[in-house]
């Protein structure tokens, strides 16, 4: 596969930060890491090589960012408020840095979400808040509520990035309709740390007349042969 590295300033989250890319053309498919993954995490676990039919054929073109969840969600250093203000700060990131980028290159405006484990939280959140950008998001094994970071504090900021609370109150209108618009993959396995968290957020989406699918695999566990199995099926589906 063409793979391509950068390295860059971003004054979003006020340091540099790392991203591999693949491929020349294409979807843009925009993998997240697990808890505290690095850029290449995905990478090494042979996650992108379970996409390099897709790649090499210019279907799509796979941009995998650095996390920020140290200096977020899982920094015990900081005060819960600063916790959610960084990890508003690697959103903008990803909007203004990744995204962008990602509409540039390809020429497609909005882009497809994924990630496995914690990276499933941030493929579902960032496009069920901002969906005019997001075609596509699939979350594989992933967790969506965040109060077990912030020691009992919970403002608005917390709110509008935990999926169980805003998705639990949707308004109808615009946002909700883009939404809808969205193709939702969920996927999880018997054995599985978090079949629960997707079950429940399935549960959500469907009270909220929200189009997805779900699947709860026989046999299937939380770990990476598992989502090598999973995502090219889920792109293979997104591209016929």
């Amino acid at each position: 596969m063409y793979e391509q590295y950068h390295r860059w300033y971003s004054p979003y989250i006020e340091r540099e930060t790392e991203m591999l890319t693949f491929g020349y053309a294409g979807k843009p498919l925009i993998i997240f890491p697990t808890s505290m993954g690095r850029f290449f995490e995905n990478k090494d676990f042979k996650l992108i090589d379970s996409l390099a039919w897709y790649v090499d054929n210019g279907l799509i073109k796979v941009y995998c960012p650095d996390s920020f969840d140290k200096m977020s969600w899982y920094n015990r250093s900081i005060p819960p408020p600063y916790k959610v203000l960084n990890h508003l700060a690697y959103e903008r990131m990803i909007m203004h840095e990744v995204v962008e980028r990602a509409t540039y290159e390809t020429g497609h405006y909005r882009v497809i979400a994924a990630g496995c484990s914690f990276g499933g939280y941030h493929a579902l959140n960032i496009a069920f808040k901002h969906p005019h950008r997001f075609a596509y998001t699939i979350s594989m094994s992933g967790a969506f509520d965040i109060k077990s970071f912030l020691d009992g504090y919970y403002d608005d900021n917390c709110y509008f990035n935990n999926p169980v609370d805003y998705m639990s109150n949707l308004n109808y209108g615009h946002h909700y309709d883009m939404i809808r618009e969205m193709g939702i993959i969920l996927a999880s396995g018997e054995w599985d740390a978090c079949k629960g968290d997707n079950e429940y957020m399935s549960s959500l989406l469907r009270k909220n007349g929200i189009p997805h699918w779900f699947e709860c695999n026989q046999g299937v566990g939380h770990d990476w042969g598992w989502w090598r199995e999973m995502l090219p099926r889920f792109v293979g589906q997104i591209l016929s």
